[in-house]
């Protein structure tokens, strides 16, 4: 049994989205002790969208269900340079699972770029139409940058947590086991996160 830490490290470094806060950490030593604070947004780093960040009145990231962020999951690998992954391309994939995290080439980047790869319209359509209740992507959005938001609205409105930024690149395709802990950031519309994956077992 293994455990993967599918979550990048959130420094200074961290791949930034335009117009995001770059993350930054400041340590004191204060003679007997340490102690840093941090500057940093809700979408810094991997991390979490709650339905509040799109959806006017929508559920706040401490409001999602835990079910929704832990258990099974499958893990699905778009090969090639893709940049709009299509419905095409995941609905062979879609069937007898509730979480998906789609592993793209943009999990060996470290800094933005326009091309990174991400879901058109009719694939979050296709994902709300399987009854996924969760899904995550390596890249800095779930929605090419050339999006106007839909992406984001579609899956939102209709109740699916969605992750951004994993680092999928140990992991195989298949199907895993997923614990992803946003911080309990009360009314808030996202949250950095902790994602794990362990090889399917029972627990």
């Amino acid at each position: 049994m293994s455990w993967y830490d599918v979550t990048r490290p959130l420094t200074g470094s961290v791949v930034v989205y335009p117009g995001d806060h770059v993350p930054s950490m400041v340590q004191e030593d204060r003679g007997r002790y340490l102690l840093s604070s941090l500057h940093l947004s809700t979408h810094s780093g991997t991390h979490i969208d709650a339905p509040s960040h799109y959806i006017p009145g929508g559920a706040s990231v401490d409001a999602i269900p835990p079910g929704q962020l832990m258990g099974e999951c499958r893990v699905i690998e778009i090969p090639g340079k893709e940049q709009v992954i299509g419905a095409g391309l995941l609905e062979p994939s879609l069937g007898g699972v509730r979480k998906i995290l789609i592993k793209t080439r943009f999990s060996r980047e470290t800094e933005f770029n326009e091309d990174y790869p991400g879901l058109s319209p009719d694939a979050a359509e296709a994902i709300v139409r399987a009854g996924i209740g969760c899904v995550g992507i390596d890249s800095p959005s779930i929605e090419p940058y050339s999006g106007d938001g839909s992406v984001h609205r579609t899956l939102l409105s209709r109740g699916v947590v969605i992750i951004e930024l994993l680092d999928l690149g140990m992991v195989r395709e298949g199907t895993f086991w997923m614990v992803a802990l946003p911080l309990r950031l009360e009314g808030l519309d996202g949250s950095p996160c902790r994602v794990f994956l362990r090889d399917k077992e029972p627990w």
